[in-house]
């Protein structure tokens, strides 16, 4: 027994007719008649009393009707809810973000986002650049932001910021009067770094020893703005991209561009594309690099 089967059993019950049940679901009164007695047959047991014109459910047959309705209901409740997530009226997404790069550029888009769809909750998860991407990579994420280019190659992504990281130190610090510096120069410096699970704490440590020295961390955060702050008051020098410099307070602090070498901070959205993606996970991916890069949508 399938779903139209009951569909044409509720129809003949409800209008006390197979002939009118026909005419309200457009078929002819044999298909009708067919499938109940198809029906009869398989479950072994008679559905309707037939008195001349008038027919009447059986006691076997008003328990299968009560159980047909419940279960076409719940059909219908289902392909209503799949309609909503093929429309992205629903649906959750759980997004990674490490912390110093969503309040510069996802209020905007999640806002934007939940004005469109705002029957779809997002679960913003914060943590460093590296798990993020291991989030994305074992499914825990659904998407999330990454550093560029990626530790695991499943990841699919598309960059939308390409910066470099520029020299944060104390107003008093030898160079801070420079116009450029050299990061063999940091040599002697104490270093106040993001923590090990963010992707630019092991970038520095790598372009140090490339350098020629290991840098002395004598601090590390999760947080950028402690971080300047630990350098405003003198505490040791830093490395921070270029969008995260634009939001300090640069009274406490002078920024200097780091020229040799130039050290890029490339950002992306990552996903996996061998695995499934939700409706709504698929609609976030296309508005996101819809509001972060318009040109490329205009082109």
């Amino acid at each position: 027994m399938d779903i139209r089967q009951m569909q044409y059993l509720i129809e003949v019950a409800r209008l006390g007719s197979f002939t009118k049940a026909a005419q309200a679901l457009y078929i002819t009164q044999p298909t009708i008649s067919k499938t109940v007695k198809a029906m009869e047959e398989e479950l072994g047991v008679v559905l309707f009393d037939r008195v001349g014109k008038k027919i009447e459910l059986t006691d076997a047959g008003q328990i299968i009707v009560s159980q047909a309705q419940q279960i076409v209901t719940s059909f219908q409740n289902l392909m209503a809810e799949l309609d909503d997530l093929r429309n992205m009226k629903k649906g959750h997404i759980r997004i990674g973000l490490p912390p110093m790069v969503g309040s510069s550029f996802f209020p905007k888009v999640i806002g934007e986002f939940h004005q469109r769809y705002p029957e779809i909750t997002i679960q913003l998860f914060e943590d460093g650049a590296k798990k993020v991407e291991q989030g994305v990579a074992s499914g825990a994420l659904d998407v999330g932001v990454a550093v560029l280019p990626t530790v695991e190659e499943e990841l699919s992504y598309f960059p939308f910021v390409e910066e470099k990281l520029n020299l944060v130190v104390h107003p008093t610090h030898p160079l801070a009067e420079r116009a450029s510096a050299d990061l063999a120069e940091l040599v002697q410096d104490g270093f106040v770094l993001f923590r090990e699970d963010f992707t630019l704490h092991d970038r520095i440590i790598s372009e140090c020893a490339k350098a020629g020295f290991q840098p002395h961390v004598i601090y590390e955060s999760s947080q950028w703005d402690l971080i300047s702050e630990m350098v405003a008051v003198g505490l040791g020098i830093t490395l921070l991209p270029e969008t995260i410099c634009r939001e300090i307070d640069d009274e406490g602090v002078r920024i200097i561009p780091l020229v040799k070498p130039v050290i890029p901070w490339k950002l992306g959205i990552v996903w996996r594309d061998d695995r499934y993606l939700s409706f709504a996970t698929r609609e976030w991916i296309r508005f996101a690099r819809e509001v972060l890069l318009p040109r490329e949508e205009e082109a």
